[in-house]
């Protein structure tokens, strides 16, 4: 992975392509503000637990690393991108999946601390069910990092990287903006297929979305015939395909018989095949293909935009979050201090974890191969496989 010049450069590009994709914005609008005790009181926490750490390293250390499934091809590259970067540094790594089983991920991390690592990269399943072995590490004196997913509830996290979560929701909603042609004379239909409820990124990338959407909602341009537009009533619990097909499935036939279905706005590229899988078994062609949108720009997503399957998707260069928490890893196991850009917005009810937020990009027919194959991503060939 090229370092920080690499990462500057593709932030500009990232922010370029963005203009039809992301409105900007950062996270939670709901979160408690910071206090100005809060940073303070944080900083000290992750100090105290590298300086004991860093004392065992030497320039070395182990670093474990859990993350929640392989069943997503972007914790896969998560994972290995974390694995190679740490390795390359000399460190050992320690790398797990725990399959989207809460109790796994709870022994593995149990196991983790047992084994002696100096550092905790964790990336959760559900982080309410994390509390208790988090405060086992931070009592052994073992730093956290969360990693794409805010463990909360938890003053034993030291850091936290991330995309703009809520900057997610937003690119989706602007896109959907950019590309519906809404209009109340002319209303387009729309489902909402949102992320896990255990999932604290799921109800930040929903406020964005819906900040641009409810408008539309509200005055007749876009209409969701299920009525299911909140997130309690479109979060999908661990962010599962085939409840995604389901309940798309349920939608076209229930109701959608007599009309078409303009759009599927989802969360996650898994839901859009769900959908892709729905549409297509309810008979729908290039004639009357809704827009479906997504995240992660996952291979076969990006595929999907490239046949028209699927419209959009946003692309989050697992290769920068890597790197970015790689350096927080290096930091607190040395003493010093992480890049950070965000000091107030993500509360996790304990403490406002000092964070880093990468930029999301929406990416399409019109932009993917300036931004995924010209940057390095998938090259022309996977794409065409």
């Amino acid at each position: 992975m090229k370092k920080k010049v690499l990462g500057t450069l593709l932030s500009v590009a990232m922010v370029a392509s963005m203009l039809v994709g992301c409105g900007g914005g950062s996270t939670e609008t709901a979160a408690p503000a910071a206090t100005d005790e809060a940073p303070a009181a944080e900083a000290d926490a992750p100090a105290a637990a590298a300086d004991e750490a860093a004392a065992t390293t030497s320039g070395g250390g182990k670093v474990g690393v859990a993350m929640p499934t392989q069943s997503s091809e972007r914790w896969i590259n998560d994972g290995a991108n974390m694995k190679a970067q740490l390795e390359a540094l000399g460190y050992e790594v320690d790398l797990q999946y725990a399959e989207d089983d809460v109790q796994a991920q709870v022994s593995q991390i149990e196991n983790m601390i047992a084994s002696g690592v100096n550092c905790l990269v964790i990336a959760s399943i559900d982080s309410s069910a994390l509390v208790n072995v988090e405060a086992q590490a931070k009592d052994a004196g073992i730093p956290i990092i969360a990693y794409d997913r805010l463990l909360m509830d938890t003053d034993a996290v030291s850091y936290y990287a991330t995309f703009d979560n809520k900057g997610v929701g937003t690119a989706i909603g602007k896109y959907i903006e950019d590309n519906a042609n809404l209009d109340p004379a002319n209303p387009q239909t729309i489902e909402f297929f949102m992320g896990s409820p255990d999932d604290n990124n799921a109800l930040f990338l929903y406020n964005g979305l819906m900040e641009v959407l409810q408008p539309y909602l509200d005055n007749g341009a876009l209409v969701c015939k299920s009525g299911r537009t909140s997130f309690e009533d479109t979060c999908i619990l661990r962010w599962s395909q085939e409840t995604a097909q389901q309940n798309c499935e349920n939608y076209l036939t229930g109701f959608y018989a007599d009309e078409d279905l303009d759009i599927c706005a989802t969360a996650f590229d898994g839901f859009a095949y769900g959908c892709k899988a729905a549409l297509e078994g309810a008979g729908y062609t290039d004639a009357n293909w809704p827009i479906i949108t997504g995240q992660d720009a996952e291979l076969m997503a990006t595929k999907n935009i490239i046949s028209g399957k699927q419209t959009m998707s946003i692309y989050k260069d697992t290769r920068l979050l890597a790197e970015k928490c790689v350096t927080m890893v290096q930091a607190v196991l040395e003493g010093a201090e992480p890049e950070i850009n965000d000091t107030e917005q993500y509360n996790n009810g304990k403490i406002v974890v000092p964070s880093y937020l990468c930029t999301p990009v929406a990416v399409d027919q019109g932009n993917y191969k300036e931004i995924i194959v010209d940057g390095g991503y998938y090259t022309e060939e996977q794409l065409a496989e």
